[in-house]
């Protein structure tokens, strides 16, 4: 990855409960703090190195400051860069995936539309260090997309099944190296756990805390760099015994929607 694709939040509102961390946060989004905030997040993806690539908002999409669901980026097995087109569960969420068509047409990708309900880059996330895909179902998106975006990719595609209200994998699984990865593991079924722990030789596990009230598992990670929100305390030894720099943000707005660092962005390539 050299880049993210951001959406300033200027239509950013909770206007009705699209999942269980938006019950009761209806008309409650301080518009000028969520500016504050996401002009600090961009920023901080600047100072970690990465490219930082804006989308302008369309009227009245007031979830498109999460550039990570409607489409899913990478690059296939002949080096060219991809972006497979969401199918958005809920209609208010579909106008979205027009500007990111435009978006990624413009800008050089085979841009491929998914056949099945499929929500991009909250439920499909790279392996760091190897050509394998995770793949989380059951809330938003169908297993059935997973084989086809292992076909594209030219990889191996590995599904986990969401067992409670996190909605997307994202919220709940984030790969820090090829051989660690943070979870909240009351997210994964039993098996989809097993799973996990074959192929990630270190779990850390979050709190239901640092899970459901700051979305810890919702970071994102460039290298040796974690961006995550600010009050995850309960994991910094460990992460910076990993050699990690933890970069705290905050997204208090953005957590009214069930969204934070990972879930305000998208991969580029």
């Amino acid at each position: 990855m050299k880049g993210v694709l951001l959406c300033p939040p200027d239509d950013f509102d909770v206007v009705d409960v699209k999942n269980a961390f938006m019950q009761g946060q209806e008309g409650k989004v301080d518009r000028a703090r969520a500016r504050v905030q996401w002009d600090a997040l961009a920023r901080t993806f600047l100072g970690i190195g990465l490219e930082v690539e804006r989308l302008a908002p369309v009227p009245g999409c007031e979830d498109m400051v999460f550039t990570a669901n409607p489409s899913f980026t990478g690059m296939n097995a002949r080096g060219k860069r991809v972006a497979v087109l969401a199918r958005m569960r809920h209609p208010s969420r579909q106008r979205e995936v027009a500007a990111h068509r435009e978006w990624f047409l413009s800008h050089g990708y085979d841009v491929i539309e998914s056949p099945v309900q499929f929500e991009g880059g909250g439920d499909a996330v790279w392996h760091p260090g190897r050509r394998v895909l995770w793949g989380g179902y059951g809330q938003r998106s169908v297993p059935e997309v997973y084989p086809f975006l292992a076909m594209v990719f030219g990889v191996e595609a590995l599904t986990l099944e969401l067992a409670t209200d996190f909605y997307h994998l994202d919220t709940c699984f984030c790969p820090i190296d090829k051989r660690t990865v943070l979870l909240y593991p009351k997210a994964f079924t039993r098996s989809g756990l097993a799973l996990i722990r074959r192929h990630f030789k270190q779990v850390i596990e979050a709190d239901a805390a640092d899970a459901r009230e700051r979305f810890a598992c919702n970071a994102a990670v460039h290298g040796k760099h974690v961006v995550i929100q600010r009050g995850c305390t309960a994991l910094e030894d460990r992460l910076r015994k990993l050699g990690c720099e933890i970069h705290w943000v905050e997204t208090g707005e953005f957590l009214k929607s069930g969204g934070s660092v990972y879930c305000m962005k998208q991969w580029l390539f």
